[in-house]
């Protein structure tokens, strides 16, 4: 979606959805996400439709996988709430600390480029 509104042109979610060869409820599912998250602006109105926010050298993907799915964990282990027999403050995991590796590696690949940089717009 963000290449599709990189241009600076407003689009609609019947045109993002097009374009991005996605269904239509969930183009619309993660288009408001964004713009809760800041990074899109909904402009109302007959010639209304969505235009970035930000500038593509101020968010990263990290920033959009953030905005659409908050709980962004690459095993559920990670997650406060989630409760493992195998790590507890008296028997540290080791699959645990190293799926806390393979995050942490993961977020900084994530965040280190622009989607300026990546789009090469």
């Amino acid at each position: 979606m963000t290449r599709i509104l990189a241009d600076g042109n407003k689009k609609t979610v019947q045109h993002i959805s097009e374009a991005g060869n996605i269904p239509y409820k969930y183009a619309f599912k993660v288009i408001k996400k964004l713009e809760r998250a800041g990074l899109v602006k909904s402009n109302r109105g007959p010639k209304g439709g969505y235009t970035l926010l930000k500038d593509l050298n101020s968010f990263s993907l990290f920033d959009i996988l953030k905005a659409v799915d908050e709980q962004f964990y690459v095993h559920q282990c990670l997650l406060n709430t989630s409760s493992c027999l195998h790590h507890t403050t008296e028997c540290q995991c080791k699959v645990h600390h190293e799926f806390n590796r393979i995050q942490k590696r993961l977020i900084h690949e994530l965040q280190a480029k622009s989607m300026k940089e990546i789009l090469n717009v």
